[in-house]
């Protein structure tokens, strides 16, 4: 009888080990795709700044180019 009370407990233990397992799994899967997520975010809005500040400095550049010509009467 003994034998068959510990039989049950180390069955119990063993899927509770095994639901822990478990859990931490999918905790560690989740903090990876949060991180990876974040991580995408972070690339797209450097990307879009980046964009941004390309599109402003060569509209900068063209209206310092376009001044400069007209100054020198390279352009009407």
């Amino acid at each position: 009888m003994a034998s068959k009370s510990f039989q049950d407990l180390k069955k119990q233990a063993e899927e509770t080990a095994q639901g822990a397992a478990n859990a931490a799994t999918g905790a560690a899967q989740q903090a990876v795709d949060q991180a990876a997520e974040a991580g995408q975010k972070a690339v797209e809005h450097l990307v879009k700044s980046t964009q941004e500040g390309i599109d402003k400095s060569t509209g900068q550049a063209a209206e310092a180019i376009s001044s400069f010509g007209k100054k020198y009467g390279f352009q009407k």
